[in-house]
């Protein structure tokens, strides 16, 4: 009976119609988000988990739907994949076993992320889906084999060579070109900066990507970056979000690589690049793959959240660039997937925000892998005194180059707008400002809590908006599929915590709002930096409420030093903050 009556659903089943492009606009595919008049009777619903594109049960690359019923059992629909899985066990034609879920809710996230064989990994997410890291303390607890660096090879790192046009430059050309770029430099015997690409000694399979990407020239990070890291010195690079630092490292990565003794069995990577998120970690491993394909130089992503199947099988063949998270890193290395004997260039992109994360420990166990003297570059857009004294540890003898300030600073690009609202009166003015911006352009919209974030993004799509969401609890392959939604443009608004706040690389994200202020100043200007990239002209939208009234006084400051009028209600709140001793505002 239960069979006939899911087989008569012919909205559902009897179906050329239901691709994603449908299924989306009828509701049923997004982030969580129940379909508007469309439940289930008997207490079941439609899930409207996502659905990947290569998943569903049955064979090929069926899309599917799941739900739950009654409370009890979940059914697997493959809409290309032919295969019916019903109940807590079955065999739909063309699958294997599928595990149904737990009734509307846990039915609703029955999976495969195959498309052939649905039902092999069809519990919760699959099992090759769930991510069974072990949490930031088990981590810590891990004890790696202590190294041996006695006798070590001695390997080549400085591949500098000055061009004419370089070597050409004088004194004062030099402090005029790094004036005119707000360039500060540290250290002794800093080289001048480069001002072509072609001064930088790239191969010219380099140049050729370079060239095809449009860029006409260096950014100041990479200008004065380049011929620091391509001297085989360490690097502190302090830099703003979208200055381009990624490519900064990345490009003298792929020379240092060439430059090296090809990998032998059992070899780990050669260069290792540690991020704090997965979304950044992923972005960084796109433009290496993009550099290093005509070099035949192998590059994988290693993050919590994904299956560890193919980021074993990458470690085991060999890849001689790793990008990394800290966790599960340590588990790869704890399993003896890989080791860092072979690694002579360490990037930390982003070492203020994996401080921040409390991933100090997991980079100290790591770094305890990697020879000594090896060259480090590490990067961060602010310069407190934790991040300079972890680098005082690390690095020897660095070069230092600043871009603009390392205090706390925003983006000079983006337009800020910061508007005093009561809680209430924030869904209102969203919409408003949805409607006002919303012309086929990329909208970023930051909650505090995934929470807030889940319930904003149900409201605007039961009310006729595109908007999908990102935060920590999505499953990798959900948050994966959305960031692709929200980079194509088919899901213009995306809402999000700050798990995206940082490393979240999407060109023409023309406005950032902050539905909620952030709990921090640096939070603020990393979410805003979001847009205004790479010299583009951004806007930002902040509510304030009266809850955040303490970083008034900080937030007036950023937007001064940004060239930024500051509203007559702001102001006045920075003032009674500073009368009743509210400090620093926040910073």
């Amino acid at each position: 009976m239960l069979l006939s009556l899911i087989l008569n659903r012919s909205d559902l089943l009897n179906l050329p119609h239901l691709t994603a492009p449908s299924l989306k606009s009828a509701g049923l595919l997004g982030a969580n988000y129940p379909p508007p008049r469309q439940p289930f009777p008997s207490g079941g619903s439609v899930s409207t988990q996502f659905v990947p594109p290569s998943g569903g049960a049955g064979r090929g690359r069926g899309r599917g739907v799941d739900s739950g019923w009654g409370g009890g059992r979940g059914q697997d629909f493959g809409v290309r994949g032919r295969g019916i899985d019903v109940g807590g066990r079955g065999r739909g034609r063309g699958s294997e076993v599928a595990r149904g879920g737990g009734g509307g809710r846990r039915g609703g996230r029955d999976f495969s992320t195959r498309g052939r064989g649905g039902g092999r990994s069809g519990h919760g997410f699959g099992s090759e889906m769930r991510d069974f890291s072990r949490s930031r303390d088990d981590l810590n607890n891990i004890a790696l084999p202590k190294q041996d660096f006695q006798g070590l090879t001695p390997f080549a790192k400085n591949f500098y060579v000055e061009s004419p046009s370089v070597r050409a430059m004088s004194e004062e050309d030099v402090a005029l070109y790094r004036k005119g770029r707000d360039i500060k430099v540290e250290g002794y015997d800093v080289p001048k900066p480069i001002r072509f690409f072609q001064d930088a000694n790239f191969p010219d399979d380099c140049l050729q990507v370079i060239a095809k990407c449009g860029f006409v020239e260096p950014t100041p990070i990479q200008s004065q970056g380049w011929p620091m890291a391509l001297k085989g010195r360490d690097l502190i690079g302090i830099a703003e979000t979208g200055s381009g630092k990624t490519l900064a490292y990345l490009l003298p990565a792929l020379v240092h690589v060439n430059a090296q003794p090809r990998l032998a069995a059992g070899d780990g990577p050669i260069v290792l690049v540690l991020a704090p998120t997965r979304e950044l970690a992923v972005q960084i491993q796109e433009e290496a793959s993009k550099f290093g394909l005509r070099s035949n130089i192998r590059s994988t992503c290693i993050y919590g959240g994904a299956p560890k199947g193919p980021q074993i099988r990458d470690l085991k063949r060999g890849v001689q660039i790793v990008i990394a998270t800290p966790g599960r890193l340590i588990d790869m290395l704890e399993a003896c997937h890989t080791n860092l004997r072979r690694v002579t260039y360490l990037v930390l992109d982003e070492a203020d925000r994996m401080l921040d994360m409390g991933f100090e420990p997991q980079i100290r166990k790591i770094i305890s892998q990697i020879r000594p003297d090896r060259q480090t570059l590490y990067w961060s857009a602010t310069w407190p005194k934790e991040v300079e004294l972890l680098a005082r540890q690390f690095l020897n003898n660095p070069y230092k180059v600043i871009i603009g300030s390392s205090d706390l600073k925003a983006n000079q690009s983006i337009d800020q707008f910061v508007e005093i609202v009561a809680n209430n009166e924030k869904y209102p003015r969203l919409v408003k400002l949805l409607t006002e911006l919303m012309d086929g352009n990329r909208i970023l919209i930051f909650l505090e809590t995934k929470r807030g974030c889940d319930q904003v993004t149900r409201q605007l799509r039961m009310n006729g908006w595109p908007a999908l969401s990102i935060h920590g609890n999505k499953q990798q392959a959900e948050r994966d599929w959305v960031l692709a939604e929200f980079k194509s443009g088919k899901s213009p608004i995306m809402t999000a915590t700050d798990v995206a706040a940082r490393g979240l690389d999407v060109k023409d994200i023309k406005c950032v709002i902050n539905y909620d202020f952030p709990s921090s100043l640096e939070d603020y200007v990393h979410r805003i930096g979001r847009t205004g990239r790479a010299g583009a002209k951004g806007t930002a939208f902040s509510f304030f409420t009266q809850g955040n009234a303490k970083y008034a006084k900080g937030l007036v400051k950023i937007l001064q030093e940004a060239g930024q009028s500051v509203s007559p209600p702001l102001a006045e709140m920075a003032r009674s903050r500073a009368a009743m001793g509210g400090g620093r505002g926040g910073n």
